[in-house]
């Protein structure tokens, strides 16, 4: 029971973290910074440039993830560069969000991060 408590709190506040990252005019570049994380935790990618203007998200998402270390430069992984289109950047990041533990704790250091609040994982 204390697992579904947590999951639902944690994805609320990361949905209300998003809301709030979108609805500024001039997104700030720790805004930015928060809706790249999501989508390379999301799609396991090794680069994300989003055009807010054109409403594009461009990536290199890692085909195999033995081949990719974060912590060291890989020169030689396979990726596959993708090109999507989104109508809304907030709508689009919350489908992002997954639901399994690992993503969870992500999503908890994120909003400790972003917020400065600690959202507990002890139940997890």
């Amino acid at each position: 029971m204390g697992n579904s408590r947590l999951t639902t709190r944690i994805l609320m506040e990361m949905e209300n973290l998003i809301t709030r990252s979108n609805t500024r005019e001039n997104i700030t570049s720790r805004c930015k910074d928060l809706h790249r994380s999501i989508l390379r935790k999301h799609y396991n990618a090794a680069d994300v440039e989003i055009d807010y203007n054109r409403h594009r998200i461009k990536m290199d998402v890692v085909l195999d993830d033995a081949q990719y270390d974060p912590k060291t430069i890989n020169m030689v992984v396979s990726t596959l560069p993708v090109n999507l289109f989104y109508k809304d950047l907030s709508v689009f990041l919350k489908s992002c969000l997954l639901k399994d533990v690992k993503s969870l704790a992500f999503y908890a250091s994120l909003l400790k991060q972003y917020t400065d609040r600690d959202v507990s994982m002890m139940a997890l």
